[in-house]
């Protein structure tokens, strides 16, 4: 069995692991900080057989060839030449396996334009999301518009409803108070808040989310809903959705 546990890493990151019931290799997404990962592996005992990167960002690329050196894992990452170390370079349409289990690579351009995903089929499907998706939010785009990030979004909300979505940061509470903001009628949304502050309070994770509960709660899903487009058309923004999500994104940014 496939599990997957978050090192808290830097400010809010998170870098998950993955591993294998019975086998001594592990495998790490987005080492922004080699310390912490180096730490863990020793704990338990493991050997760190791959990394996957989503984007070029040092904060999820840091302890890179740290680890590199030291394990000699291989590495799977966009197709960027800023990025040191990555000896599979992969895109849309692309597929890995990691410890016994196939991932699909999906485009997600927004955040940076060479940002990618990684996702697991099965019961449920695992997604490595970076900074596309976020539980209750986006990413902020540092180099895509917000025409490719809403792109990005579709694409990521087509999977199954019980796909688990392991964002890259931990920016639950402050995002769902920028969407009780822009949808204030939300019952759904409200009562995950309150369950992610007693998770916070008790230092626990918000995440792994799930698409089934992005879909209620998180409005860069839910552009069309009548309650967040009226709050946006209040603050001057047109009936266009793609406007209209570039108008949210800005306010957030704003936020």
């Amino acid at each position: 069995m496939l599990t997957v546990k978050p090192i808290p890493a830097l400010q809010d990151n998170y870098i998950w692991v993955m591993r294998q019931d019975a086998q001594n290799r592990a495998v790490v997404v987005d080492p922004g900080d080699a310390e912490p990962v180096i730490a863990w592996l020793e704990q338990e005992n493991l050997i760190l057989d791959t990394i996957l990167i989503t984007h070029h960002h040092r904060d999820h690329t840091g302890g890179l060839i740290e680890l590199i050196e030291r394990y000699s894992p291989q590495v799977y990452g966009p197709d960027n030449d800023a990025i040191a170390g990555i000896d599979h370079r992969v895109g849309e349409g692309d597929g890995c396996r990691v410890l016994g289990r196939h991932f699909d690579v999906f485009a997600v351009p927004g955040h940076t334009l060479d940002h990618i995903a990684f996702y697991a089929p099965g019961t449920p499907g695992l997604l490595f999301a970076g900074d596309t998706l976020f539980s209750g939010g986006c990413g902020r785009l540092f180099e895509g518009s917000p025409e490719q990030m809403r792109e990005s979004l579709a694409k990521l909300e087509a999977l199954p409803e019980d796909t688990l979505v392991f964002a890259a940061h931990e920016y639950t509470l402050a995002n769902l108070a920028f969407a009780a903001a822009a949808e204030p009628d939300n019952a759904a949304r409200d009562a995950y808040r309150k369950e992610c502050q007693t998770a916070r309070d008790l230092d626990r994770p918000t995440l792994p989310t799930t698409l089934a509960r992005e879909r209620q709660i998180n409005p860069f899903l839910r552009i069309a809903e009548p309650g967040l487009l009226e709050t946006l058309r209040q603050r001057g923004a047109a009936d266009n959705d793609t406007e209209a999500f570039a108008s949210l994104r800005a306010w957030k940014d704003r936020f």
